[in-house]
């Protein structure tokens, strides 16, 4: 089976080179990039890099280096086409029927690349005659150097009907059909009163307009933008329209030239339209670019967070600006994930990007860039413009708009973190306290997960909360019954222990639960060099049984931690670790356990935080307290599903 390069390209762009090998890796970010321990060799130093931005990964230790797709062929023993298979359903693409018209289309592409390179060059030299002076006037009146004219390929359309056409089918290769299927001209529709076969003049889409070259990530022109420079226009500016090439919602304006900028500096900036991209990036700000016609798209928020973590958004403070900013932010809820979000500016009335920089400098520019504000307080904003809270009524419907809105975004931890600060701005707001009585579980105050209240502000905050939080069994079965009476690290041990017990005897769970284990860290050094070593053999084999596991295991000189491991008494009571366990009691088993050693962390860390509440009350570590309240509760009620699926209790699975 073959593929089109196209078809390579938009899974590479949909997939994050971090979240195909974070699958299999352990990956800690380090500015731009991403490192860990090379699954290609057996390294305890991390050499091993993953750069979204280029899409590669490489290995300085043994010389690793490839694509997605390479990773996955290599690292799963999967045929070229296997993995692009794979990847295509992460990525949420069909998998194309390559036939040959197919390779037609593929061809027809790439002379399509070719046209518009051409058209390009032609428009450029355009706007270098006499006929095109008023477009070179135009450009120079608005402040653009001669330099940065050059660089964004800015041209003019004469205003000839088929200056264009005439031009281009003047030289080798190119047709009108493929000047009309490029965009570049118009063929109108035949008139039902006309003879048949009756075919009308094509003629060009731009005429009489300053031309902005719009190009795909790899730098290619796909289509163009005219801004008119005739006040007769029926539209001020005009794209080229949807294309083979050309996919308005998917692209950004100066996607490519921002690439390189936006990586070093690790910011994005998207402000509204061309003349505001270019006019920032002639003042020092290059990792400017813009949507093309439309409000942003999701697939144009992913792009912009392939390029930094969180974008900055500008918009006119006007209405329109705020109304802009308001859909932006409905949009990118549910797409919203860890380490990634977005901030807006607002420019003063009547201003744009373009004009503030003329007019106040890129000194002033920059330092409205620092103060951007982040999407929580956007989005609280227009909650509260929305909603009135006079009445009793009106706050109600208020916390309830408050919390469907919240509902959208789909990551339960980042939800978690929303619900927390709303509660407290909608305290704030409203001025007296909201009770968890009043409000729906998602964003009150849980007071029996162990959240204690407070004294009010200017007194020295006591913690009394309304009797202490009942202390969480940890392990399952046996460990949560002799857990009484143990040490907190000696429960954490078996636990661990528990979750090695269950790998060594089912390796299968780990071709679904890979990364549940990766991520987990021991405290026990030596489990932890038995946990790397069992993720470093699973890696190099997808097919792993217990006997070849636990062969390789004692070959490298694991054997006594193994053997200490199947000795452990308090482990031979939880039935589902051991090998005549059914394998849906296996999984369920083996994530109760992950869950609960998780669970075990967070109280311990909320007690850090206890302490430090008690020493340094600042509402910084108030929040992290609350947030780390949200991951204990949403763990509990994990851990309390899966004891009605009866894990705890001891019932084994009938099959």
């Amino acid at each position: 089976m073959g593929f089109s390069p196209d078809f390579l390209e938009e899974i590479r762009s949909r997939l994050p080179v971090s979240e195909v090998v974070g699958r299999k890796v352990r990956l800690v970010r380090k500015g731009r990039e991403h490192s860990g321990l090379c699954p290609f060799h057996n390294e305890k130093t991390p050499s091993f890099t993953v750069n979204d931005d280029k899409a590669f990964y490489h290995c300085f230790g043994c010389g690793a280096h490839g694509d997605i797709i390479r990773f996955v062929t290599e690292t799963e023993g999967l045929s070229f086409p296997e993995a692009v298979e794979r990847l295509a359903a992460q990525a949420g693409l069909p998998m194309p029927e390559y036939t040959p018209e197919d390779r037609v289309k593929t061809e027809k592409r790439k002379n399509l690349y070719d046209v518009m390179e051409a058209a390009c060059h032609w428009y450029q030299s355009q706007l270098r005659t006499r006929a095109g002076k008023q477009g070179l006037d135009y450009l120079l009146r608005r402040g653009l150097s001669e330099p940065t004219i050059r660089d964004f390929r800015l041209g003019y359309a004469p205003d000839g009907r088929t200056a264009l056409k005439d031009a281009m089918l003047a030289r080798d290769g190119i047709t009108e059909d493929m000047l009309v299927e490029a965009g570049l001209l118009i063929r109108p529709e035949a008139d039902p009163h006309d003879q048949p076969g009756t075919q009308k003049e094509s003629y060009d889409r731009f005429r009489h307009r300053v031309m902005f070259p719009i190009t795909d990530r790899q730098g290619r022109v796909v289509a163009f933008g005219g801004r008119a420079l005739s006040s007769e226009a029926k539209a001020k500016y005009l794209n080229s329209p949807e294309t083979p090439l050309f996919h308005k919602g998917r692209l950004l304006y100066n996607l490519a030239g921002a690439r390189k900028a936006a990586y070093d500096q690790g910011r994005v900036l998207v402000a509204e339209g061309y003349m505001d991209v270019i006019a920032l990036a002639q003042a020092g700000f290059q990792y400017a670019v813009a949507p093309l016609g439309t409000a942003v798209t999701e697939e144009q928020i992913g792009e912009l967070w392939r390029l930094a973590p969180e974008p900055i958004l500008c918009f006119d403070g006007d209405r329109a600006g705020l109304k802009a900013a308001e859909r932006v932010v409905e949009r990118a809820l549910p797409l919203l994930k860890p380490g990634h979000s977005l901030r807006f500016i607002y420019l003063p009335e009547g201003e744009d990007p373009d004009s503030f920089v003329q007019g106040h400098g890129a000194g002033a520019f920059g330092e409205l860039l620092e103060k951007g504000r982040p999407l929580a307080t956007v989005l609280w904003e227009m909650l509260i413009r929305a909603t009135p809270a006079e009445t009793p009524e009106q706050r109600a419907g208020l916390q309830q708009n408050i919390q469907q809105t919240l509902s959208e975004i789909k990551n339960e931890t980042i939800r978690g973190y929303y619900q927390n600060d709303f509660r407290k701005r909608l305290e704030k707001h409203l001025g007296e306290e909201i009770l968890p009585e009043n409000l729906s579980s998602g964003m009150g105050r849980q007071r029996d997960s162990g959240e204690n209240r407070y004294g009010g502000a200017g007194k020295s905050r006591t913690w009394k909360g309304r009797g202490a939080a009942k202390e969480p069994s940890y392990g399952v079965r046996t460990l949560s019954d002799t857990a009484r009476g143990k040490t907190g690290g000696r429960v954490l041990l078996d636990l661990e222990r528990l979750m090695i017990l269950t790998v060594l005897n089912h390796p299968w769970l780990l071709e679904q639960h890979h990364e549940e284990l990766a991520i987990c860290d021991f405290e026990s050094q030596e489990l932890d060099k038995l946990r790397n070593e069992i993720i470093r053999i699973s890696l190099r084999d997808s097919d792993l049984d217990r006997e070849s596991l636990n062969r390789h295991l004692i070959d490298q000189g694991f054997g006594k931690a193994i053997e200490v491991i199947f000795d452990q008494e308090v482990l031979k009571a939880d039935w589902f670790a051991w090998p005549d366990a059914a394998p849906q009691d296996v999984e369920q088993g083996w994530l109760h356990v992950v869950n609960r050693k998780r669970l075990f962390v967070l109280e311990k860390e909320r007690q850090a935080i206890e302490q430090e509440l008690a020493e340094n009350m600042t509402d910084e570590v108030f929040a992290r307290f609350q947030a780390l309240n949200a991951e204990i509760e949403h763990a509990r009620r994990v851990d309390a599903s899966m004891d009605e699926y009866g894990i705890a209790s001891g019932k084994q699975s009938s099959s």
